[in-house]
């Protein structure tokens, strides 16, 4: 939010009674060495000449110098002497305004008002140190009071806009905003504005229009840039954020916020590395921020630099010990690099802060159904069904765990429910149909498995399963069928090739049968002892 300042300055002094000190000033001011008039004053009030032209005379010419510091003190020492003066009060008041000491120049403007209420450049100086401090509504007032009297007035028009802004009226500032740009008046100043309540209206529309206008006026403009680079990211314009960001890290001083931008936008583009920098000098600027120090996780963890990707997240849980996601994120970082059990303790805390959190959940069950843990894995996957039924990872795992712990029903109600959510998947028909065997329930194998086939599974064992089942059935024909099928995929598969000769001699073709025997044998000679066994 910018103000203009006020167009008012010191009054000028005037030689009186002759003297010959102010006559030199003058003629030197007259040749605009104002140096040398300053000393001329300030030899003169150290011999003792301390009128109140002298201090008048000395105060105007260091305010011309913008030594406002001492310009206000000596234009309070003439007011010490000379309390019913007006221009000085005025005057004190436009140098504290001059040196940003808001408060002080507010009073100062309005004691010069009430001296003399038709100053009006008193009033316009009021209304802006008023605004300076965001007391908007009495800012107000004074600058229509200014306007009531010179409507083109455009410190007060500005001013006016900008106190409106201040309270949220945003249609009324635009409009005003909009007038001084068509008359060119204050127009960066405009310009900054209008992409400010283009920002705070969430009107992309407007922060881009404004933004361009004010980068194209002024190409280094921060306001603009950050406009431009909010709205890249509202966009998802990530490649144009991170040009804007860059261009912003450039320009100004380091700032928190434009360095965690920066990351996040490189992050989005997969430039890990450049977001790992940024994210680095933001968590260097502000260690407390928690976020910095999150992401700087996750992009290590993406890098795989998993021992840097711990440093960060313990960092975080250190500023913020609940964290969810981090807790989540270290959890499964962990489980990344092989210490499960630690990973499942972390998983458990989190579970322990939030029960409702899902995909810890699913982490420990996968966990514990990886270590044998049955029982405990499907309670962890019936947590996850309870909290969302139509997620068939959970009810792909939660069959296999009650598969293992030995309730085939549970396990075949819990594989047709993942089936049904996704009926291309294979793994749950895989699941249903070995449970079909393990029951001796050979018509619904053997469904399950052709439909397998059907679905485009092109493995061996599924064509040596489905053989075995089709030769036990006495679909002999079909099985050497599949047994072949098996073969092609898998030509050294001595399982397939044994039971090829048992159906080979089945059908009276026992030559066939001896070569494929023999093969069998030279592959793997262990299947020996089981050959006379299961021969007819």
């Amino acid at each position: 939010m910018t103000a203009r300042k006020t167009p008012a300055a010191p009054a000028a002094t005037q030689t009186v009674g002759g003297s010959a000190t102010l006559g030199k000033a003058v003629a030197l001011h007259l040749e605009g060495k104002r140096e040398e008039t300053l000393e001329i004053l300030d030899a003169a009030l150290r011999s003792g000449e301390n009128s109140k032209e002298i201090l008048s005379a000395r105060a105007h010419v260091l305010f011309e110098l913008e030594r406002y510091e001492e310009a206000a003190q000596t234009y309070q020492d003439l007011l010490t002497g000379n309390p019913g003066q007006t221009t000085p009060l005025f005057n004190l008041a436009v140098c504290y305004e001059k040196l940003g000491r808001w408060p002080e120049g507010a009073e100062m403007f309005e004691r010069a008002l009430k001296a003399d209420p038709g100053r009006i450049q008193a009033r316009l100086g009021l209304g802006i140190c008023l605004l300076r401090q965001e007391k908007a509504e009495p800012a107000l007032e004074h600058f229509e009071a200014v306007l009531a009297r010179t409507p083109k007035d455009a410190t007060a028009q500005f001013g006016r806009a900008v106190a409106l802004q201040l309270l949220w009226k945003f249609d009324e500032a635009t409009e005003l905003y909009r007038a001084l740009l068509a008359a060119n008046q204050n127009v960066e100043e405009c310009l900054t504005n209008l992409v400010t309540i283009g920002m705070a209206r969430k009107d992309p529309a407007m922060v881009q229009d404004y933004s361009e206008k004010l980068l194209a006026l002024r190409p280094s403009s921060q306001v603009a840039l950050e406009g431009l680079a909010t709205q890249a990211f509202a966009a998802n314009d990530y490649e144009a954020a991170m040009t804007y960001c860059s261009r912003l890290v450039e320009a100004g001083s380091p700032q928190f916020e434009r360095w965690f931008n920066l990351g996040v936008a490189c992050h989005r583009t997969k430039r890990l590395e450049e977001a790992v920098k940024a994210y680095q000098e933001a968590a260097r600027i502000r260690s407390d921020a928690k976020q910095a120090h999150v992401n700087l996780g996750i992009a290590y963890q993406e890098l795989g630099k998993l021992d840097e990707a711990k440093q960060c997240y313990e960092r975080a849980l250190q500023i913020a010990p609940d964290l969810e996601d981090v807790l989540f994120n270290l959890a499964s970082l962990l489980e990344e690099q092989g210490a499960k059990e630690n990973a499942e303790r972390l998983y458990a805390k989190l579970l322990a802060r939030c029960p409702d959190s899902e995909d810890a959940w699913f982490r420990i069950g996968y966990l514990r159904l990886g270590r044998g843990e049955y029982k405990g894995a499907v309670e962890a996957f019936q947590a996850c069904v309870r909290k969302r039924s139509a997620w068939p990872e959970a009810q792909q795992n939660l069959a296999l765990a009650l598969w293992h712990s030995g309730d085939r029903e549970a396990a075949s109600n819990a594989f047709q429910t993942a089936l049904e959510l996704t009926p291309a998947a294979l793994d749950p028909l895989r699941g249903l149909a070995a449970i079909a065997i393990e029951k001796e329930d050979f018509d619904h194998a053997l469904d399950y498995q052709a439909k397998l086939i059907e679905a485009g599974d092109r493995s061996a064992e599924l064509f040596y399963n489905t053989g075995l089942l089709l030769q036990r059935s006495g679909q002999v024909q079909d099985a050497i069928r599949l047994y072949n099928e098996a073969l092609s995929e898998r030509p050294d598969f001595p399982e397939a090739m044994l039971n090829l000769g048992h159906a080979l001699k089945s059908q009276g073709q026992e030559a066939e049968a001896k070569r494929y025997w023999r093969q069998a044998l030279e592959a793997k000679p262990e299947l020996a002892s089981g050959y006379f066994e299961t021969a007819d």
